[in-house]
């Protein structure tokens, strides 16, 4: 497939720095489109792949992937047909029940999902959702906390894939469970915020099944000429939709047949 990138390497370079800059002063930016209306969401991955590359010179670790839009509305209301991935580094991981940082963010929003962890290499194209389940070593709960870097939470396609997707931070919890044995399509999951039930879901809500999400995540690699080793850890994308989130708030995911991820909010 041939990729329709229009900026240059120059142009590539300093859009990274723009979003790596945004990133690490937790301070919110244009979006990219607005000085670059002629971006394609190819544009926004080589600008992902050039934050990548720069995060990995410095020494952090890679340790997987994520998938966002994954819900056929979203995708509908952005007017594609393929969610958008990003990078997982080791030290956006926070641990169970923790207290979590918010001054470092933008607009701090958690959203519940099934993570996948691999036992073996995933490739495209063609990737299908049975290959992906015979990959899975196990999944887990998770929660994203995402944190769009673009004034008023508002941005496009090209701009979110080169913000790596939104993402921040990561927890995950409950109890691992092998994927046969657990019905991954008819999940429930309920997050609580303060409290409070904020948002319910089922994991149908995701590509109606979240391993196709992963499958699509891995055929979108493949246009990219990489894959998904064994070993990846692999959120599959929100079942919920996002929620805000401040200092002071507790929040709490609770997912059917797989244990409940909590965590708190400090300044």
């Amino acid at each position: 497939m041939s990729r329709q990138i229009t900026l240059t390497p120059e142009e590539v370079v300093r859009l990274c720095e723009r979003i790596e800059g945004a990133q690490a002063r937790a301070h919110a930016i244009p979006k990219l489109t607005d000085e670059y209306p002629n971006m394609t969401s190819d544009d926004g991955y080589a600008v992902q792949h050039a934050l990548r590359k720069r995060f990995l010179a410095n020494g952090r670790r890679l340790v997987g992937w994520k998938a966002g839009l994954t819900s056929r509305a979203k995708m509908i209301q952005m007017g594609v047909n393929a969610p958008s991935i990003g990078f997982l580094m080791a030290d956006m991981a926070r641990p169970e029940n923790s207290a979590i940082t918010t001054s470092d963010m933008v607009h701090p929003r958690v959203e519940c999902e099934v993570a996948f962890v691999t036992k073996a290499q995933l490739q495209g194209p063609g990737c299908t959702r049975q290959q992906v389940l015979d990959a899975t070593d196990y999944v887990l709960p998770a929660v994203e906390i995402i944190d769009s870097r673009f004034s008023g939470f508002k941005f496009d396609m090209p701009s979110v894939i080169a913000d790596n997707g939104s993402s921040a931070r990561y927890v995950a919890g409950g109890r691992a469970r092998y994927p046969a044995d657990v019905d991954l399509r008819t999940l429930g999951v309920v997050m609580e915020k303060n409290g409070e039930i904020v948002a319910t879901g089922a994991s149908a809500a995701v590509l109606g099944h979240p391993a196709e999400a992963i499958a699509m995540l891995v055929n979108i690699l493949a246009e990219q000429g990489e894959v998904l080793p064994a070993g990846s850890f692999v959120m599959s994308g929100g079942i919920t939709e996002a929620i805000p989130v401040k200092p002071g708030d507790s929040v709490v995911a609770r997912f059917q047949e797989l244990g409940s991820v909590s965590m708190r909010f400090i300044e």
